[in-house]
């Protein structure tokens, strides 16, 4: 399957996260700047194949379902980050952030490869991110270094069973297929709102920094382009 194959890509870059994270962890500024990016990457993909699919879909009734269990997932798993704190916590909020994540992917893949590959470079962008964040969480309360990358990197593990979730979705009638594009389109828009872009602004910010969510989203509408 196409979706698996191209889940390498993440699972590399939570590891490389992960390892430069325990190495040598990333500046405020230097965090904050990789967020714009992911966000206006992740917006990009969301905007340029999900959305378009969604609305040419023809079922108004799909696309309130899919996005109302959406915003209700979503929600929810804002809600779980609230509730528990700690390590476990923040491990579980962050896990059901990938295997949402892997869902979403396996419908862009089911909506066009083109798709696929564009949400497929935004998803790495971002979870490099959560590598490098999982790692400075678990670095307070886990010594070993080996053990947290080997943690992170099991947290990656989750992207593809959401692909692999995902794969019967295919099967089902288009009006169905819809709201499950649906749901993953709200998915996406709350990752860059409610996430990557909050969690930048909490960090030291600057004209330069700010412009990296346009140069995120610039640059993928432009690779969509070339691609044709």
């Amino acid at each position: 399957m196409l979706a698996l194959t191209y889940t390498v890509f993440p699972l590399i870059a939570v590891l490389v996260g992960a390892i430069v994270a325990v190495l040598r962890p990333p500046g405020p500024a230097l965090s904050s700047a990789i967020q714009h990016l992911a966000a206006g990457v992740v917006f990009a993909a969301a905007a340029a194949e999900i959305l378009p699919q969604v609305v040419h879909g023809g079922s108004p009734a799909a696309t309130l379902i899919g996005g109302a269990a959406g915003v209700v997932a979503m929600l929810s798993l804002k809600t779980l980050e609230e509730r528990f704190e700690g390590p476990l916590g923040m491990l579980g909020a962050v896990g059901t952030d990938i295997l949402i994540d892997g869902l979403v992917l396996g419908l862009a893949f089911i909506a066009g490869a083109k798709a696929g590959l564009l949400l497929t470079i935004a998803l790495t962008l971002e979870i490099l991110f959560l590598g490098v964040t999982v790692t400075e969480e678990l670095g307070a309360t886990v010594r070993s270094k080996i053990k947290i990358v080997a943690i992170t990197g099991g947290l990656g593990l989750l992207l593809p069973l959401g692909v692999v979730l995902a794969t019967p979705v295919a099967s089902f009638p288009l009006a169905v297929i819809d709201g499950f594009l649906s749901f993953g389109l709200i998915a996406l828009l709350y990752l860059v709102t409610e996430e990557l872009l909050v969690e930048a602004h909490a960090k030291p910010d600057s004209p330069l920094i700010s412009a990296m969510f346009f140069v995120g989203f610039l640059g993928l509408l432009l690779l969509e382009e070339l691609m044709g």
